[in-house]
């Protein structure tokens, strides 16, 4: 990887409809350089996905969450069940599995509390592996990024 892949990642990143015309004017690459390139980088697993960045107030899911969750057993089955069910819920944005106080730390947009305490009776209060929990209401979304570079 070279200083115009980096380039080409930093657009890519921000705005993934840009055409492989509109990247090569700014990198100073040939469309179908880029074209390559950015297949390169797809190939590789570089970029992983290309996504859409939707607002969730105007999709009616109104509330963002953050949770910290103390699991009471950490054996790989356990984590590896624990992971598989917060893949596997709808409303959970982003899932880390953490070091210090917390085993997880969990990003959810949920409709409203009553969609919010739903998921906790499922995935909190009926697992018994599930120690404490923690939950912080996020006041004001300042800053939204997926940016690496």
């Amino acid at each position: 990887m070279d200083d115009k892949d980096l380039e080409i990642l930093r657009l890519v990143q921000r705005d993934a409809r840009l055409t492989a015309d509109a990247i090569s004017q700014d990198v100073g690459l040939s469309p179908p350089a880029v074209q390559k390139r950015l297949k390169k980088l797809r190939d590789s697993g570089v970029i992983e996905r290309e996504i859409a960045v939707l607002s969730p107030g105007k999709l009616g899911r109104e509330l963002t969450i953050i949770v910290e969750v103390i699991l009471e057993r950490e054996s790989r089955a356990h984590l590896d069940a624990f992971k598989r069910k917060m893949r596997n819920a709808p409303c959970v944005q982003q899932c880390y599995y953490t070091t210090g106080e917390s085993d997880f730390v969990l990003i959810l947009t949920v409709r409203d509390i009553k969609e919010y305490e739903e998921f906790t009776q499922a995935h909190f209060f009926d697992e018994s592996n599930i120690s404490r929990f923690k939950t912080a209401v996020v006041m004001d979304r300042v800053k939204t990024s997926l940016d690496v570079l």
